[in-house]
Order: structure tokens, then C-alpha cells, then sequence
């Protein structure tokens, strides 16, 4: 039982990750309002929240590219590492939500550590 545990637990992390990841790339590639002012305020330019986007949901698709999901929850992982970063010195005033999505995406590359050696 504790296998199968794991073996879902793990997928529905995922698919959290994923509907996350999706939602959160597709805003950023759509030009939601808020995701303009979000880094308009980081100060980096609105190209970066292209190239954000882009990573975020290629980094969900990868997740389900069977023998490549640690790369694509690595993606995912730096981005909420620079998220948290953000909002702890430029964004305020949670970085939590960023922060909650980023350990999952640790646990996620934890599990498949294997394949970075492959």
C-alpha cells in the first residue's frame, strides 16, 4: 500500500504542479494586468515575464515527458527560488504562495534525483 501511496501522491503533486505552472505561464504569456504591474515593479523589463512564462509551462509539460521530469521540475523550482527572492526584497508582502509551490517542486525533483545522473 505504501507504494501506491507514493506513486499517487506524487502524481497528484504533479498535476498540482502542472495546473499551477500552466495557469500561472499562461497569465504571464497573455498579458494579465497583474502579471504586467508584477514586473513592471521587479524592474527587469516585460521580456522577462515572456521568458517566464515560457519556462513555466514548458517546465509543467516536462513534467510528464517520462525519463525528463527532473529537469522540467528543476526549471520550475529555480523560478519559485527567484519568485520567493522577489517578493522578500522587491514584491512584498508574501512570498508563501511561491514558497509552498517551490518545496513541492523539491519533493518532486527529490524523487526523481535519478535521472540527473542518467
Amino acid at each position: 500500500m505504501s507504494s501506491n501511496v507514493h506513486k499517487y501522491g506524487l502524481l497528484a503533486i504533479e498535476a498540482l504542479l502542472t495546473v499551477a505552472f500552466v495557469a500561472a505561464g499562461s497569465a504571464k504569456l497573455l498579458g494579465a494586468e497583474m502579471m504586467v504591474q508584477t514586473f513592471e515593479a521587479v524592474g527587469v523589463g516585460q521580456w522577462f515575464r515572456y521568458v517566464t512564462g515560457i519556462i513555466e509551462i514548458g517546465g509543467a509539460a516536462l513534467l510528464w515527458v517520462r525519463g525528463r521530469e527532473v529537469f522540467g521540475v528543476g526549471l520550475l523550482l529555480c523560478t519559485m527560488i527567484g519568485a520567493v527572492l522577489s517578493h522578500l526584497f522587491i514584491l512584498g508582502p508574501s512570498a508563501v504562495p511561491a514558497l509552498v509551490l517551490g518545496v513541492l517542486a523539491a519533493a518532486v525533483v527529490f524523487t526523481h534525483r535519478d535521472q540527473i545522473s542518467a
